[in-house]
């Protein structure tokens, strides 16, 4: 069984477990290490048994755990070359460990094969990844302002996918933040909007995604009701139906198992 479990999304901290058979991963550090243990433990697995640790980005959120992580686990960690170079520095020790992934040129872990595609975000070399199994593929797109060109052509036809919603853009901007910070929320090195997950939502259904998972929501800017109705609404009117569901913000969702669904036009 091939599935994605997010063990945490939003600002104060992400990461997901990915499993299939044969092998598992960690997609991301932002929660304590005891956390990721726990949650694990929930899960009917530890720490021992991950093949590999990945990492979309160096933001805090997305990072804060791993240096403990690395402490209590001997697999390796995957990056692109700019944020493993980041990672180096932040995390003296952690160059053995590190293994700098291209864009768009797949992987092969524990016949897994894991592809990364660069976001649009503030932080060097930032990416999202695709996971392909004999089971089928799923993917996650967080952390950035467009879908960029690389990932508008690597995501489609994955059976999962986790996509970003982060913020409902009228509530962003009459909101309480400060005007640098919801300039630098819409510009292009940003945060996806509920309009703009729900545009991608409909591209990755209409080539066979099964299921769609919202994440990384913003707790001032966005509500799950607002985020779900917004790609709701896109996907119906495209004729569209996959599953929808909005990834818990600080405790472990449910297994979402590729294959569980098929993809159904409305009627």
């Amino acid at each position: 069984m091939t599935a994605i479990h997010t063990l945490a999304s939003g600002s104060s901290g992400n990461a997901a477990l990915v499993s299939w058979s044969g092998g598992q991963a960690l997609l991301d550090a932002g929660i304590s290490c005891r956390r990721v243990e726990q949650s694990l433990r929930t899960l009917g697995t530890a720490l021992g048994d991950l093949d590999g640790i990945f990492i979309t980005h160096t933001h805090s959120d997305h990072i804060s755990g791993l240096q403990t992580l690395l402490k209590r686990t001997a697999c390796p960690l995957f990056a692109s070359a700019p944020a493993a170079e980041a990672l180096a520095k932040r995390f003296p020790g952690a160059e053995s460990r590190l293994r700098e992934v291209s864009f768009c040129r797949g992987i092969s872990l524990a016949d897994c094969r894991i592809t990364a595609f660069p976001t649009s975000h503030d932080a060097p070399g930032s990416c999202g990844w695709r996971f392909d199994t004999e089971e089928g593929s799923l993917g996650l797109l967080t952390d950035t302002g467009a879908v960029t060109p690389e990932a508008a052509e690597v995501l489609p036809g994955v059976d999962v996918a986790v996509l970003e919603a982060n913020h409902d853009v009228e509530t962003l901007k009459s909101g309480p933040y400060p005007y640098y910070l919801k300039r630098r929320i819409l510009g292009p090195w940003g945060h996806l909007s509920n309009g703009d997950a729900a545009a991608f939502a409909v591209t990755l259904a209409e080539a066979g995604a099964s299921e769609i998972i919202l994440a990384h929501l913003s707790r001032e800017n966005n509500t799950p009701a607002m985020a779900r109705r917004a790609v709701e609404t896109a996907l119906s009117g495209a004729g569209l139906a996959p599953l929808l569901s909005v990834a818990p913000r600080d405790c472990p969702g449910q297994a979402h198992e590729v294959g569980r669904a098929l993809c159904r036009e409305s009627v």
